[in-house]
């Protein structure tokens, strides 16, 4: 019986580390002017060419100003702004999370990578976020 009162104990103590832990990072920013490769964990997503299809999203069809009110409404927080770079960050409700989403102009276009900091999985939760991005332009 104490061992299944245990189980949750240490599910929530190890998500309150994992939560702690992803407050101590930052954005990777562009390599080789482009942004970041994507890791093999499946928590992640981005525009540039290259990606694995399955990690591929479209890249952002916009102005800078644009993109710039489209983060504010979804909840970003600007950590850099750069005049062809742009590094947010996205904090969620409950666990407090943070995932960095980075965007880079190319020529009319703004390709965008978006991860989460920790963890293997995240229920397609930056695939949503670049989604809700894409609808608030």
């Amino acid at each position: 019986m104490r061992l299944l009162l245990l189980i949750p104990l240490i599910i929530l103590v190890a998500m309150i580390l994992l939560s702690l832990l992803s407050r101590r990072g930052h954005a990777i920013g562009l390599v080789d002017d482009r942004l970041a490769p994507l890791p093999s964990k499946p928590n992640c997503v981005s525009s540039e060419s290259g990606t694995p299809a399955a990690k591929q999203v479209e890249p952002l069809q916009t102005d800078k100003a644009g993109l710039l009110a489209a983060i504010a409404a979804t909840g970003g927080e600007i950590v850099s702004d750069q005049n062809d770079y742009i590094a947010t960050t996205y904090t969620s409700g409950l666990m407090r999370f943070v995932d960095d989403v980075e965007f880079r102009r190319d020529g009319t276009v703004w390709h965008v990578r978006s991860a989460s900091r920790v963890g293997h999985s995240d229920m397609g939760a930056n695939r949503k976020r670049v989604a809700a991005i894409r609808a608030a332009l």
